[in-house]
């Protein structure tokens, strides 16, 4: 389905939908990697979401365009699954999810350098302004949320905070290769094909690492929902989006993020959110919406009082 066929601002909705589903997703992260490691961890998610669009990409006569295009989508799906999902996964052993989650908000930066380097595609004033904006809100978020002094929580693990921005790096060139290689293909047969490959590259590892005591219920659970949500509905999500708005607004939704994860903080957790945290909060916001083209300035000023027309 194109984006004129469901209409120009169609996105908008994708966008909203899918920073919610991946908010939520380092929570069930975190409470699935206490039991199960990294590396299964990282594999399961891979793998159920597989077992969730496989099907539906057979029911629908797509497995031709899967065969056909299958390294591209593998080399995606290594870039945009595998090796970010494990990454993640290591650094929730030490690190919170809110700051998983705020350093995740980094995507868009790496996005748009890869995007420039790669694609020649530059932004605009007004864009890279967006980018500023919303990148000063993640800050601000992490100076007020994040604590690295010893007598917080813990001190946090570099190695954890390196982990984090690895995997930012590759979603940031994973979207550049999806909108180089890729273009024109179906959002499910991208997202199936990615999850296939990332569960490919992730099978051995994850079995030499297998936990030697069954984990419970619960961790199986939230590998549940973070495969069939957080991945396999989430990656049909966000290839559309790379295929009608571009890589470089497609990866904006990382902003919003951390927005997302307080508010499932409060609500299942009970955390408390403070006036800074809501003023940061804006910002993200409207910094996004300047990024990903939801505001004008040009138009604004176009239209000020006291400037001829």
């Amino acid at each position: 389905m194109t984006a004129h066929s469901r209409g120009p601002q169609a996105w908008v909705v994708d966008f909203v939908l899918l920073a919610a589903i991946w908010g939520s997703s380092f929570l069930f992260m975190r409470l699935a990697v206490v039991e199960f490691g990294p590396l299964p961890t990282a594999f399961l998610r891979v793998a159920i979401a597989t077992v969730f669009l496989l099907p539906i990409v057979l029911w629908q006569g797509q497995g031709a365009v899967l065969r056909t295009h299958w390294r591209a989508i593998g080399v995606v799906g290594l870039l945009n699954s595998a090796l970010p999902f494990a990454l993640f996964a290591f650094a929730l052993q030490t690190i919170t999810t809110g700051l998983s989650a705020i350093l995740n908000a980094t995507v868009p930066l790496f996005g748009a350098l890869v995007a420039w380097a790669w694609l020649r595609d530059r932004p605009g004033a007004v864009r890279a302004l967006g980018l500023v904006i919303g990148f000063a809100g993640v800050a601000m978020l992490a100076w007020d949320k994040a604590s690295f002094q010893p007598g917080a929580s813990g001190p946090a693990s570099g190695w954890a905070l390196l982990a984090c921005l690895a995997a930012t790096l590759c979603y940031g060139i994973a979207a550049s290769a999806t909108k180089k290689h890729l273009t024109g293909l179906p959002a499910l047969v991208t997202a199936t094909g990615s999850q296939l490959g990332a569960s490919v590259c992730l099978l051995l590892p994850a079995l030499w690492s297998w936990p030697a005591t069954m984990p419970g219920s619960r961790a199986w659970l939230a590998l549940l929902v973070v495969g069939v949500l957080c991945t396999g509905v989430a990656y049909i999500l966000y290839f559309r989006l790379i295929e009608e708005t571009g890589p470089a607004r497609a990866l904006t939704v990382t902003f919003v993020l951390p927005v997302f994860a307080v508010f499932y903080g409060v609500l299942f957790l009970g955390e408390t959110v403070t006036p800074w945290m809501l003023i940061c909060a804006l910002v993200i916001v409207a910094g996004t919406a300047l990024s990903a083209g939801l505001i004008k300035l040009p138009t604004l000023i176009k239209g000020s009082p006291g400037r001829a027309r």
